[in-house]
């Protein structure tokens, strides 16, 4: 059976309101203010889940952006890239250099995002320290955006020599360096190889959905991995409504939800 295309489903799921925009693109710094107002009260134990939700933010953001679903300009898209990669230490260029190619060519030799789909478990939990600078290497030889690649290269850099000064006055600052840094070394687990790792041939069989209330809700509607491989110009808060509109050819299709919480 054929995929209904989009203007079937309702183009309505493309509409991004400003409101939507201004969230989307204003969390990852609030997540920020929050992590630097309980570090300056000391109240340590709250910082690792502001760290999470900080994560998530940035990475349903730059999601939206790097696939143009906000409706930003181009120059505006660069600059959101920067900005929202720079909160996770990390080159949001090299992110959608990377990423474009993974929907472009899922799995393939030359997807460098994919990799992680075809090791172990163990692999993929290993590969984490080695995954974001090989994206940025891969980006980096295309030879596009390399004055933006470069000035991001330099952000955990900076940040961990800065944090290392200023830790008898801000030790938060040493702190939310280290958990940025770390944390991405989940990515490749995550975001790679849970969703996609035993892939079948065709793209109904490429990644997983997974349909709950809580977690879904908690990661800001990305674990929708499969509608949003199907149509990737959805911006990640249609996606349930896209799921729900899509179920019926999934079901058709042999396509069972994986349930969580």
């Amino acid at each position: 059976m054929k995929a209904p295309t989009l203007a079937e489903l309702g183009t309505d799921l493309l509409v991004t309101s400003r409101r939507r925009r201004a969230v989307a693109l204003t969390r990852p710094f609030a997540g920020v203010l929050l992590y630097a107002a309980v570090a300056w009260a000391g109240w340590w134990w709250l910082t690792p889940p502001i760290a999470f939700l900080v994560f998530v933010a940035v990475v349903n953001v730059t999601h939206d952006v790097v696939h143009r679903t906000l409706g930003l300009s181009a120059r505006a898209t660069d600059w959101a890239l920067f900005a929202t990669g720079l909160v996770l230490l990390e080159s949001g260029h090299a992110y959608r250099a990377t990423h474009t190619q993974h929907h472009r060519y899922f799995p393939h030799p030359d997807d460098p995002e994919g990799h992680p789909a075809d090791l172990s478990f163990l692999g993929a939990l290993l590969h984490g320290p080695v995954f974001l600078p090989r994206l940025w290497w891969w980006s980096f030889r295309r030879g596009r955006d390399r004055g933006w690649l470069l000035a991001e290269a330099a952000a955990p850099v900076t940040a961990l020599v800065g944090g290392v000064l200023l830790r008898p006055y801000a030790p938060g600052v040493l702190t939310y360096t280290v958990m940025m840094i770390v944390g991405s070394w989940v990515y490749p687990l995550l975001t790679v190889h849970l969703p996609h790792h035993g892939y079948g041939d065709t793209p109904l069989t490429r990644t997983r959905t997974l349909r709950g209330r809580v977690v879904p809700a908690l990661f800001l509607e990305l674990t929708y991995h499969l509608e949003h491989h199907l149509y990737p110009q959805v911006p990640s808060h249609h996606l349930p409504e896209l799921a729900r509109r899509l179920d019926p050819f999934l079901a058709a299709n042999g396509v069972r939800p994986v349930r969580v919480v």
